[in-house]
């Protein structure tokens, strides 16, 4: 794995904005609320698409706010320096992100009543979205090839660490009455479904046309568009000018950029660590 990045239990993390006396602040000593919403992911697994549906739902459909702060104030992320501090300086209900493994989630969350939403994605697609985006992060080391990277995440030596542990992490938590599992190929089939799902678990009770609102505003079209949601005011120190966030927005384009024999040994990898899960409960192949 590439030097520069900071380490923290193993697991790496972009420099600009992660600290390590953070990370263990966020771990051992952030109280987590009972009325916090927290939307947990794994990178490119449609993180930035439920912060936007979780955050349309709190205002039942109006897109003023969303349009109007950045996500990352919205929803800011647990464990940068700068989305610590703002949490730590919010009064009442909380909406926060994180992309942190379940070891290194804050320790008070596992005693509260806080709702954590949980996304997962096809790790192919996770993958292909990941080897796209590592090309126009300025803060992290670029792979030379595809070959490369695939080797990088199959062995978990990429930012926030192996995939494969951190959904076995985070679906132990699967039949908490606080903990919601929702898919990106789900989203994408019927989102209107798991919207309604997500207002279920959430406790809020939208009108049909409220619910048309979070779907037109969380859309993949208007997101793209929307500065405060596409990552595009980001100083050039992060991300490469021009940038957007939203690339495809699709399922199953892994099988535009696998070859068959990194498929084989993909699949290989996969069977193996997620050996006792289920296979009903992920919506792939």
């Amino acid at each position: 794995m590439a030097d520069g990045y900071v380490w923290f239990e193993g697991i790496a993390f972009p420099v600009p904005d992660f600290k390590p006396e953070v990370l263990r602040e966020v771990r051992d000593k952030f109280v987590v609320k009972d009325e916090d919403v927290i939307t947990v992911t794994y990178p490119k697994s449609g993180t930035n698409w439920l912060m936007e549906i979780v955050c349309l739902i709190h205002s039942k459909g109006d897109p003023k706010w969303v349009q109007s702060v950045p996500n990352w104030q919205r929803a800011p992320w647990v464990e940068t320096a700068h989305g610590y501090e703002i949490l730590q300086n919010s009064e009442g209900p909380r909406i926060f992100t994180s992309h942190l493994p379940i070891q290194l989630f804050p320790k008070s969350f596992f005693h509260s009543k806080a709702k954590v939403i949980y996304g997962m994605r096809n790790p192919r697609d996770v993958f292909v979205s990941s080897y796209f985006f590592m090309q126009k992060l300025n803060v992290a080391k670029k792979p030379e090839t595809q070959q490369q990277y695939l080797e990088w995440f199959l062995q978990g030596n990429v930012v926030y660490g192996s995939w494969f542990e951190h959904i076995r992490g985070w679906l132990s938590r699967r039949q908490c009455e606080n903990f919601l599992v929702v898919s990106y190929e789900e989203l994408t089939k019927d989102t209107r479904s798991v919207v309604e799902k997500i207002c279920q678990f959430l406790g809020k009770e939208l009108k049909p046309e409220e619910i048309d609102l979070v779907l037109k505003y969380s859309s993949f079209e208007f997101m793209k568009e929307n500065k405060m949601s596409n990552f595009s005011t980001l100083p050039d120190m992060f991300l490469n000018e021009g940038f957007s966030l939203q690339r495809k927005g699709v399922t199953g384009d892994w099988k535009n950029h696998f070859t068959v024999a990194q498929a084989e040994v993909f699949d290989e990898v996969y069977q193996q660590n997620m050996a006792g899960f289920p296979p009903k409960l992920f919506p792939w192949e």
